[in-house]
């Protein structure tokens, strides 16, 4: 994964509560197990007209999105069934961050081991977002995760909450896995000091 540490980006705006992960990738796009490919069918049902064309009035199509790396989300995102290729296609359009006022549980988590950062911001601000990207859809906003804040283009910062272990994982651009390799070195340290006879035990067991 990539590090993530500040990002400086476009927004795109997507005023919908209770955007679901059949929305933003429907289930018949599920069969890969690659997540090269999956940013063409994210939100396919609302993006595309029956016959495949662009939908102009959709945000995605709208002129400077594939520049944007934050998605302005309506409450609730990432609710319905669990499926890891909702993230893997945000992440492939080129997103890195999301922000809303709330997520579903299992997203977030799907999201945070992907490299996807949800920032939950306070009703207030989500609204003014809103106004901020609708009168200027090329405004930037500023997402420092060293110190958990979002900076509008006012220079007012909202701080969010993100436990230890994720953002110390995203800072350094490793998932899970890459987390407890980084641990080798203290995992043989432990093992070499392990007690013989508990191994033997164990052997035995």
């Amino acid at each position: 994964m990539q590090p993530f540490t500040r990002l400086s980006s476009r927004v795109v705006a997507l005023p919908i509560d209770n955007i679901d992960t059949d929305q933003i990738i429907p289930a018949r796009f599920l069969k890969t197990i690659s997540k090269a490919g999956l940013g063409d069918h994210l939100f396919s049902d609302w993006r595309y007209n029956p016959d495949g064309t662009p939908r102009p009035e959709f945000p995605l199509n709208q002129p400077g999105a594939r520049e944007a790396q934050i998605l302005l989300a309506g409450d609730n995102f990432g609710c319905g069934s669990s499926r890891e290729h909702a993230p893997w296609a945000l992440i492939d359009f080129g997103f890195r961050a999301i922000i809303s006022t709330s997520f579903a549980d299992i997203f977030r988590n799907n999201a945070l081991k992907n490299g996807l950062l949800p920032v939950v911001v306070d009703t207030n601000t989500h609204r003014q977002l809103f106004e901020i990207i609708a009168k200027d859809p090329s405004t930037l906003l500023t997402i420092d995760l060293t110190e958990r804040s979002l900076t509008l283009p006012d220079g007012r910062q909202v701080h969010f909450p993100i436990d230890e272990f994720s953002r110390r994982c995203l800072l350094e651009g490793i998932d899970q896995l890459g987390y407890l390799l980084k641990q080798e070195s203290l995992i043989q340290a432990y093992e070499a000091t392990h007690p013989a006879r508990v191994n033997t035990l164990l052997k035995e067991g």
